[in-house]
């Protein structure tokens, strides 16, 4: 009688709601089943905890209607609203959550054996700060977990900050270690940013020619556009990044596109490329595609990892694909905040790791040079030359060498090379105007000088 009674009261609901409250339901659907699905078995953290902040806080309170099941033992989550709507997200090995119902496409290779991988010496336990011999440091930390307003909360969970090479400060909150990798969201981005200079290198991709895209013939204006173009959010392709609207393109992208990389490049143009700055989610993930294309399917799958991560140490990051195989190179990276530090020590070392070149020459300077179309220079390629505008605050400006890996929800790698120094700050910032960076970023800069 009660499952008979809620089936009734769903149909009711979606039938005042029409088509786009249904839409609404499988977007919560899939967004419940990713997340959740990603937190618990990228993340290791406990279902509960996710469920009540990540898929919970402020705006995503709706979210509690979701009804949600994990099963432990294959690795999945199930999703659905009102017993309508369901979505599932089933983990994989090294390559984190995908939202199908059937196994997803990945080559035969994409197993990586990691019995031989251990952590170096600058993230082990011997390294880590002591905060008491840093009090100044230690105050900016309190500042940075402090809620200074109830009603819109800040959500810190992790700040590191590397100066001169070493770990100098870091700090979690409850329930987040050193060792929890946490969704980095937009700063993926910048994780694309490193893949695409390191096949620039290799040869196998080019800054400045067309990008060879199946979907762009010959006599397609579209045909082009270039890698350098889509790096600096200036492709002139359609995308709207509005992240409310679930008729709009990137929610459709994440969450419902079976390949993020086609339905990207099946956009149409707004404007001739590289006349008109706009920020896309879609830029990125037709890029990732052109890896996919670039580097073949069979080493595609574990390409980040041996190109990329392993190299540098950021052993536990895991880089998630759609359905079809292509890594969602806009969203959905996780790793650890110290190995999120990492990859901003890489780009504070000009994109040397030690004695090994990882980026190519130059491509360091490309990334923080403002692109020709961005609006006050704000934005280089794939990286913020200043703090997005719903994480700026009162401080006073910042170092002008000053670049940053910015995400979703408050997420931040902040490279400063005139001062040394690589800052990381990851949270749940749902309130814009929360999170003040650029404050937080001067007042470690202040406490670095005394």
């Amino acid at each position: 009688m009660k499952v008979r009674l809620l089936l009734t009261a769903a149909i009711a609901v979606f039938s005042v709601l029409g088509f786009y409250g249904y839409q609404y339901a499988a977007i919560a659907s899939a967004y419940t089943a990713h997340i959740l699905c990603s937190g618990v078995f990228v993340s290791a953290r406990n279902a509960q905890s996710v469920l009540e902040s990540d898929l919970s806080a402020d705006d995503l309170s709706p979210l509690r209607y979701v009804t949600s099941e994990i099963d432990l033992r294959a690795r999945r989550v199930n999703a659905r609203v009102l017993g309508l709507a369901p979505r599932t997200a089933t983990y994989r090995d090294r390559l984190g959550c995908v939202l199908q119902d059937e196994p997803a496409q990945i080559p035969p290779s994409a197993h990586v054996d990691v019995s031989s991988q251990t952590r170096d010496d600058w993230g082990s336990d011997r390294d880590q700060p002591r905060e008491r011999d840093l009090p100044k440091l230690s105050g900016v930390l309190d500042w940075a977990f402090a809620e200074l307003d109830p009603s819109r909360m800040r959500r810190t969970r992790a700040v590191v900050i590397l100066h001169e090479g070493r770990l100098v400060a870091e700090r979690y909150a409850d329930g987040i270690t050193k060792d929890t990798p946490l969704l980095g969201w937009s700063m993926s981005k910048s994780v694309i940013n490193a893949l695409a200079g390191i096949l620039v290198q290799q040869g196998a991709l080019s800054l400045d020619a067309p990008l060879a895209i199946d979907a762009w013939p010959d006599g397609d204006p579209r045909h082009a556009i270039t890698l350098s173009q889509l790096l600096r959010m200036s492709s002139g392709l359609h995308f709207d990044e509005d992240s409310i609207n679930p008729r709009g393109d990137v929610l459709h992208m994440l969450l419902e596109a079976p390949d993020v990389a086609a339905y990207a490049a099946s956009l149409p143009l707004d404007a001739p490329p590289g006349t008109r700055w706009s920020y896309s989610s879609g830029t990125t993930n037709i890029i990732a595609g052109a890896m996919r294309r670039a580097v073949g399917d069979r080493a595609y799958a574990t390409f980040p990892r041996r190109a990329l991560f392993d190299r540098i140490g950021m052993h536990s990051a895991v880089l998630e694909t759609d359905p079809s195989g292509t890594f969602i190179g806009s969203s959905f990276t996780y790793a650890t905040a110290r190995d999120w530090a990492r990859l901003g020590l890489l780009y504070l070392n000009g994109g040397m790791w030690r004695r090994e070149r990882i980026l190519p020459e130059g491509w360091v300077a490309y990334s923080r040079t403002p692109a020709p179309a961005a609006p006050n220079g704000k934005y280089g390629a794939h990286f913020w030359l200043q703090v997005p505008d719903d994480y700026r605050g009162k401080a006073p400006v910042l170092p002008a060498d000053a670049f940053h890996a910015a995400g979703h929800e408050g997420q931040f790698v902040t490279i400063v090379p005139s001062r040394r120094a690589v800052i990381v700050r990851l949270g749940l910032t749902r309130h814009p105007g929360a999170w003040a960076h650029d404050e937080f970023v001067a007042r470690v800069l202040d406490a670095l000088a005394r």
